[in-house]
């Protein structure tokens, strides 16, 4: 109870309950006993809050601790404490908030049997409307919102968008007509897992050589010619233009597509770009898993140069590259057209790139540094 309540109880007045609670004498400066302090629980925390730790919250509520001294304390989050504290207190008669241990103990029992009832089996009339709405071919999300739209004030009648598939989707609930789930655009009757790797499909015909099989020498940029390539994308993925870093000496070429970025567009570039140069400055060439890549297996045929790929979502494989990009998204912004830059206005900006000394190459530039490679 509350110490206003206990101190009409035992009949004293409310300010000489606070001593006693808080063990101090009318001055307030010494204390008349030794403090007790209920000990932290012996257990490790639990995925829920215990009896235990609820008593410790009051306890230490009681002796003005912060609610981030608390969580340290419980091992817990300072987020997790505050919300215990704020739906598990009461207001006195006098207008102070009190935390209740014992009965917050008593709601989380109540709340903890499974499995629950829907919200919208619950709500006949939220679930006539979101029948309604399902049956004229809309989508969940669509259905959330003319919720909001239409019972702005009635938070009973809000869902989101996931409450709703999982009426359609998990077994045994029964609180949506079953048939309802094949008026959903997708036309399946049951939910299809994503990003799993078992199920991953390949991405070409041909097998892909990863990353993790390339040299050590590549890694360690020791030896030049292995060079990492990618595409930089136009106006609605209409146009796009190659890139090719060398890994060692950044030197930056650029790919030409006037026809597009088909696979085979996309190899023959290569082709004709990696034959202008020594075959010993072509050792390796690394890209991502785009489409774009999907003929690698007859560039290495035409070539003899081997392809690895990166992992999936693994920019920073490609480092040098993806830093290369970024460095022409001066020359060609995002949203413009890219079939407008003839070869020769590729060639230009590729010289000058080139052209730039590089704090990593000692202040070199990558022509520079490329020189002395076929110089010696």
């Amino acid at each position: 109870m509350t110490s206003y309540d206990a101190c009409r109880i035992v009949g004293i007045n409310y300010r000489t309950g606070k001593r006693w609670r808080n063990g101090r004498n009318a001055s307030g400066t010494t204390r008349t006993y030794p403090a007790v302090r209920r000990p932290l629980p012996t257990q490790g925390p639990s995925r829920y809050l215990r009896q235990d730790d609820r008593l410790f919250i009051a306890d230490r509520l009681q002796e003005r601790a912060s609610v981030r001294r608390i969580a340290a304390e419980l091992g817990r989050s300072p987020s997790t404490i505050s919300r215990e504290i704020r739906r598990n207190s009461a207001t006195d008669s006098r207008g102070n908030r009190h935390y209740r241990p014992h009965a917050a103990q008593v709601s989380a029992d109540e709340r903890r049997p499974r499995p629950k009832p829907g919200k919208i089996g619950c709500n006949p009339e939220l679930r006539a409307f979101i029948q309604d709405r399902l049956n004229l071919s809309w989508s969940p999300e669509q259905v959330c919102q003319a919720l909001r739209t239409r019972f702005p004030s009635r938070p009973e009648m809000h869902v989101v968008h996931e409450t709703i598939y999982q009426a359609l989707y998990i077994q045994g609930r029964g609180e949506l007509r079953p048939e309802l789930a094949r008026a959903l655009r997708t036309g399946r009757a049951r939910r299809k897992p994503r990003r799993q790797a078992q199920q991953r499909q390949k991405r070409f015909i041909d097998p892909m050589v990863m990353i993790s099989d390339r040299p050590a020498e590549a890694q360690d940029r020791a030896v030049p010619g292995h060079w990492e390539g990618d595409l930089i994308i136009g106006k609605d993925g209409g146009s796009a233009i190659g890139t090719l870093v060398e890994r060692a000496t950044r030197y930056v070429m650029l790919l030409h597509l006037p026809q597009g970025r088909s696979a085979e567009h996309v190899r023959d570039a290569l082709v004709d770009t990696v034959q202008t140069l020594p075959s010993h400055l072509v050792r390796s060439l690394t890209w991502d898993q785009g489409a774009e890549m999907a003929a690698h297996a007859s560039f290495t045929v035409a070539t003899g140069i081997p392809v690895y790929f990166c992992d999936p979502a693994s920019p920073w494989q490609r480092g040098s590259n993806e830093n290369t990009n970024g460095l022409l998204r001066q020359y060609f912004p995002k949203g413009t057209d890219l079939a407008v830059h003839p070869h020769e206005h590729l060639t230009a900006i590729a010289a000058e790139l080139n052209g730039r000394p590089r704090k990593t190459l000692g202040w070199e530039t990558p022509a520079e540094r490329l020189h002395k490679l076929l110089t010696t």
